[in-house]
């Protein structure tokens, strides 16, 4: 029998003392062994800090990036391996689908945000603010990583999602981790956690993994530190309350279980697609991962008139849902992750009894395919219904953690807005309508206590990712009970392992800082034009200084017949009284195309192509007679992984371009997007 393994300080190794025995889930048999003692605490969260975290601190945003792909791809390729293990767990092919290439799927989507940082190991974070009159003296704010390790403390039913979808944002970030899986499923999370070590990809110390107890690890966190937690928000709030996170000032983040709801719309009666579209959302929450989702739907809020509807089509559609051995053609519904989830969950259900009435299932009865339900922890889906949810606490405060849901009744939207906020706070919640009106009323008024809402539709029908699936790119989390914290987000996600500090400078020093040209900032010299040099070649701040050229009314009379832009303010003088314009204008687009004719070097070299501008803005009004010229600044380089097919290697170079009058005033400013080749060759 296997027994589990810690890999900390840099090596495998069995745990000391009380052993607990790990049960598959369908069918009762012994899985693992894990053992709970015999770790420093202090002595692993301090390699993490001093082994991993320098390594990845010196590590670009790119290069993390870059790092988590490969890790991907390489776990990706070894994924069919993974579900025999998770079919333990109780979960289908479709649960284990969601574990498994959801959670490698998460770093994929995380490390392509790599193109929305910097070339660098810190994030330069919003725009420059001016303090003085002169512009010379500036602001800007910079994010670093923490010197500390992130701690995650991660929930029994996603032993892979839950790992990967966190380990992801705090690596990109720069920052090591200590992952501690919920034990009953912790032999999932440690098969995976081999191929992570076994592939090098990652430095040494950058993760680790604790499947034994973890009790007494908070007592060692440090102020540089973050701890997440996923799971019930009794623990969650426990944890959050210890001393030492506390005293340290440690960063918590908590994602908790949540009284999570769905709304169907006045409009979607039986009959319309809403109306199916709800019935099989709604089934689909109860049975996937045997209702065992933090985002699971708890309340469904239907109309009044409608509730008998949705109680028949509701309960025929589970009728209809196969319960047994995962591996057995035709089951679509596995077991709970072990007996004990299944007396939690009946004990809940007991509680919610004393207000509701269960209308379908039952919790000492389960037809099974290939199981035996005196050895496995299956439950029934379970339906229950309050009527009178606007006068009932239970409901709103008490989670069977499985598949269990309460149908209650409104009258308009109004009272199902407050239905849905008695939860006190929510992951997420979801409404089905085709009536935009409706979505919007919902949506606006109900948004301050959920983390996330889902407006299904037939539009949306085939493309919409669910109501209990969070997304790598959107915050997952949510206010009030759901815990207040938040998750993945994108960008937002990794800046919670990113400590911003506020930097005050001349534009010239800042622009060294953050290797981002600040407008104001001493130009360099680059010898050349820069549109002769090769993107490794190029320093921020070199500056080329244009010849300058006086505007004509010809100039704007025939860019308006170019363009078919006739704006008054462009062809009619006799336009203009009560404008903020004294004569015929000069369209702005000629300005910067006149400032590229200025700018642009145009023999062949490494500048490839333009695609694009950002933060466009014209200043000041030119009219014919003004002599303008043109400042060109290398303001940031980025870089561009290669595909297959290149034949070159290229990055991508952001330039300033400022436009002036014969006074020095600024009358137009841009950022142009060119691809640069590099002096390196391909194969070389």
């Amino acid at each position: 029998m296997q027994v589990l393994e810690n890999y900390v300080g840099g090596h495998w190794m069995a745990g000391e003392g009380k052993e607990t025995t790990l049960l598959n889930s369908i069918h009762g048999n012994p899985v693992a062994y894990s053992r709970a003692g015999g770790v420093d605490f202090n002595a692993i969260l301090d390699y993490g800090r001093k082994t991993g975290g320098p390594v990845l601190r010196k590590m670009t945003f790119p290069a993390r990036g870059r790092m988590l792909k490969e890790l991907a791809l390489y776990l990706f390729d070894r994924k069919d391996k993974y579900y025999p293990i998770s079919f333990q767990t109780g979960a289908t092919k479709a649960d284990s689908w969601v574990d498994i290439e959801g959670g490698i799927g998460n770093l994929f989507a995380n490390a392509s945000l790599r193109r929305n940082f910097p070339d660098l190991p810190y994030h330069v974070d919003g725009d420059a603010i001016k303090i003085s009159k002169t512009g010379n003296f500036i602001g800007h704010h910079i994010m670093v990583p923490k010197q500390g390790i992130a701690i995650h403390i991660n929930a029994f039913n996603f032993p892979i999602w839950g790992m990967l979808e966190k380990i992801a944002v705090n690596l990109l970030a720069g920052v090591p981790a200590l992952v501690k899986p919920a034990t009953i499923s912790s032999y999932v999370t440690e098969a995976i956690f081999r191929d992570i070590i076994a592939s090098g990809i990652l430095p040494e110390g950058s993760v680790q993994l604790l499947v034994g107890s973890a009790h007494g690890i908070l007592d060692h966190v440090q102020s540089q530190d973050v701890v997440t937690f996923t799971g019930s928000a009794s623990t969650g709030q426990m944890l959050k309350g210890h001393p030492r996170i506390i005293s340290e000032a440690v960063p918590f983040n908590l994602e908790a279980d949540s009284l999570n709801c769905s709304v169907l719309g006045e409009d979607a009666k039986p009959g319309t697609p809403e109306f199916d579209l709800f019935i099989k959302e709604v089934r689909k929450e109860m049975t996937l991962k045997c209702g065992q989702r933090c985002t699971g739907i708890r309340r469904a809020i239907v109309p009044a008139h409608l509730l008998e509807d949705v109680q028949l089509a509701l309960s025929k559609a589970l009728s209809q849902t196969t319960i047994g051995d995962p591996q057995v053609e035709g089951v679509r519904m596995g077991a709970l992750a072990g007996k004990s989830q299944v007396e939690e969950v009946r004990g809940q259900i007991e509680k919610l009894l004393k207000e509701t009435s269960m209308v379908y299932g039952d919790m000492n009865k389960v037809d099974l395919v290939g199981a035996d339900a005196d050895k496995g922890a299956f439950l029934s889906p379970m339906l229950l219904v309050n009527e009178k949810p606007l006068s009932s606490t239970l409901v709103h405060e008490v989670e069977a953690f499985g598949p269990v849901c309460t149908l209650m009744p409104y009258n308009n939207l109004d009272e199902a807005i407050e239905i849905s906020k008695m939860g006190k706070g929510s992951l997420c919640s979801s409404i089905v309508t085709f009536d935009n009106e409706i979505a919007k009323d919902f949506v606006v008024n109900a948004a301050s206590h959920h983390g996330r809402i889902l407006v299904l539709n037939r539009e949306c029908a085939k493309e919409n990712t669910g109501h209990g699936s969070p997304l790598p790119m959107l915050t997952h989390g949510g206010p009030g009970r759901a815990g207040g914290g938040e998750e993945m987000g994108g960008m937002r996600g990794v800046m919670h392992y990113l400590q911003r500090c506020a930097i005050q400078g001349t534009a010239t020093t800042l622009t060294e800082i953050t290797s981002t040209y600040q407008y104001g900032g001493d130009y360099k010299d680059p010898g050349v034009h820069v549109f002769r040099k090769y993107f490794e070649e190029l320093n921020v701040g070199e500056t080329v200084i244009t010849h300058k050229r006086t505007i004509t009314e010809a100039d704007i009379v025939q860019f308006a017949n170019v363009s078919w832009d006739h704006f008054y303010a462009h062809t009619d003088i006799t336009s203009l009284e009560g404008t903020t314009f004294t004569e015929r204008v000069a369209h702005g687009y000629f300005v910067l195309s006149m400032a590229a004719g200025l700018f642009v070097d145009p023999g062949k070299g490494p500048v490839l192509l333009n695609y694009g501008v950002e933060e466009c803005r014209f200043t000041k009004p030119v009219y014919a007679g003004m002599t303008l010229g043109v400042r060109l600044s290398v303001k940031e380089k980025l870089p561009v992984d290669p595909k297959e097919d290149d034949t070159i290697l290229k990055g991508i170079v952001k330039f300033l371009v400022d436009v002036y009058d014969e006074i020095g005033e600024t009358v137009a400013i841009a950022t142009i997007l060119t691809m640069v080749e590099k002096k390196e060759k391909i194969g070389k």
